[in-house]
């Protein structure tokens, strides 16, 4: 009987090892279609299920002009997936009673346009119709600039509004510089300071920072972009510009401890962080994929919480399988090897590869 129970025990070992082996087989074949220029910009990528890595690479080069290959621990621009710690950071202070999510923008910017009918919720869920700075053309004028959060605000606070508060679902970078905006208004400290020491520091994440490309940043990952000519630097600009809606940096390592104290609930009573993940209405009844800071879609039926982001020279991606816990993330350091639609494919692939039933 032992000798029975003996075997099954290494055969179960062996197939779990055998099915971990072909999963990286597939992953890797995935990846290199991607990054075929050795000696170009590359990125970092990792698939976590139970909160562990079971997969974790590095591709080409952190610095091109130094001939410095990626790590799997390099420093990367996250752009717009900062929007998922704005957005928790934002319901830190509801849980404190400090912001209403259902309140006006006027309740905390009295001389904002249209404050008094544009809510927090509406900002956080992209459904405020203010028009979205980044595609001004007036942009480029102040690209380079160091404003202040209230200067960025005033930029397009201004402008008219594309649609009523909550008749649509729109992509929107301002509405997430305003939440900055209220954030240091409310907590009396900076945006910066303010993530730094109540959520970075305070889950771990020594590797992640408000972006700079003044500071001397360990094990940092240069950006690039590609022309014509060959891959060139990535375009400077002021990162007081994308502020809280995209100008934070990160490590594969560092995500995965923020994804894990998500779900431990380490920042926030569940209550609470169910409001980022709940599927919200239009004023006409209709649902839409986004909670607070996350894409809410699925795989083939399945549920999935994702974000991605693109900023001058870097391009993410990150896919959450609550159901499974499943966590697959993609960084990379050139705006042409964008880790989107890989990182989806990943995700469905572990889905396939490690489901439970």
């Amino acid at each position: 009987m032992k000798r029975i129970l003996s075997l099954l025990i290494l055969t179960v070992i062996t197939f779990s090892i055998s099915k971990a082996q072909n999963f990286e087989f597939k992953v890797d074949s995935l990846l290199t279609q991607i990054f075929k220029d050795k000696n170009g910009p590359g990125g970092v990528f990792m698939v976590a299920k139970n909160g562990k890595p079971i997969y974790k690479k590095a591709f080409g080069h952190a610095n091109i002009e130094l001939g410095v290959k990626m790590q799997t621990q390099n420093v990367f621009q996250l752009g717009s997936m900062t929007k998922q710690f704005t957005a928790i950071a934002i319901l830190i202070l509801v849980e404190q009673g400090k912001i209403d999510l259902q309140k006006p923008i006027s309740t905390y910017i009295p001389d904002y346009p249209m404050g008094d009918k544009i809510t927090i919720h509406q900002l956080l869920t992209h459904t405020s119709g203010i028009k979205d700075f980044t595609k001004m053309k007036s942009l480029n004028q102040i690209a380079q600039q160091n404003l202040s959060p209230k200067q960025m605000v005033d930029f397009f606070k201004n402008e008219p509004v594309d649609f009523n508060p909550g008749e649509k679902f729109e992509y929107n970078n301002s509405g997430y510089v305003i939440l900055g905006y209220i954030i240091e208004l409310v907590s009396g400290d900076t945006y910066e300071n303010y993530i730094n020491k109540n959520i970075f520091e305070k889950i771990g994440m020594k590797h992640s920072r408000y972006a700079s490309d003044v500071a001397v940043i360990k094990d940092r990952a240069y950006g690039y972009q590609q022309k014509t000519s060959g891959y060139v630097n990535k375009t400077a600009i002021s990162f007081s510009i994308p502020f809280s809606s995209g100008a934070l940096m990160s490590t594969v390592d560092d995500m995965l401890l923020w994804q894990n104290a998500l779900n431990g609930q380490l920042l926030l009573k569940s209550e609470t962080i169910k409001k980022a993940f709940t599927r919200y209405k239009l004023n006409n009844g209709e649902a839409f994929t986004y909670g607070y800071g996350w894409h809410l879609k699925d795989i083939d039926g399945i549920p999935t919480r994702e974000h991605g982001g693109s900023v001058f020279g870097f391009k993410t991606m990150g896919v959450y399988i609550p159901d499974q816990d499943i966590y697959v993330l993609g960084l990379s350091n050139c705006d042409c090897n964008s880790p989107t639609q890989v990182v989806k494919d990943i995700a469905e692939l572990a889905l396939k590869t490690f489901i439970k039933n």
